[in-house]
């Protein structure tokens, strides 16, 4: 029955991140978020890797050395950082983060917001988006531009709470009305 639960996790997930894109004026990106997790090799190893409180990818990582469905998912999604890791065109040809269109930068916001939601429950609070991401940040390969762009949003909703940072996106960062 873990499938069943994978499936509830994904379905919660995505239906938080659609609520949250719809707020900032995403609506395609808010229907069509994660997609892929329904797909044959996203969606069975997250059956077999479930937890309930992280990702599946991750037990699937240390179990395999790598993690198949991490790999498929970051590869079809523009709304994770690691989608947008190429060659830097100048000299040395290094692996670098290039920059992020303002939209994938807004949902992957949403998405951050979602997850810390789906994984802490009634415990979540708004500065558990930004926690989880300095845990990670020194070793992001991200434009700087692009996680300057986060980190502010990250940093505003944990001092100023989800009304005025999904108003402050869909005004300032989208430019929406």
């Amino acid at each position: 029955m873990k499938w069943l639960s994978h499936l509830r996790t994904i379905n919660h997930h995505k239906l938080l991140v659609m609520k949250h894109c719809f707020r900032v004026g995403l609506y395609r990106q808010g229907l069509l978020h994660d997609l892929s997790k329904y797909s044959p090799v996203e969606f069975s190893a997250g059956a077999k890797y479930y937890q309930g409180d992280r990702s599946p990818n991750e037990i699937e990582r240390k179990e395999r050395g790598y993690s198949a469905a991490w790999l498929h998912h970051k590869g079809r999604n523009k709304h994770h950082l690691e989608y947008w890791i190429d060659y830097d065109p100048g000299p040395g040809h290094r692996m670098t983060g290039m920059e992020m269109p303002v939209n994938y930068v807004a949902e992957m916001f949403c998405d951050r917001v979602a997850a810390s939601k789906t994984y802490r429950g009634k415990a979540y609070r708004d500065g558990d988006p930004l926690d989880y991401y300095l845990a990670s940040r020194d070793h992001y390969l991200i434009h700087p531009n692009t996680r300057a762009l986060l980190e502010r949003l990250l940093g505003m909703l944990a001092e100023e709470g989800e009304d005025r940072t999904f108003a402050y996106i869909r005004r300032e960062v989208l430019g929406r009305r």
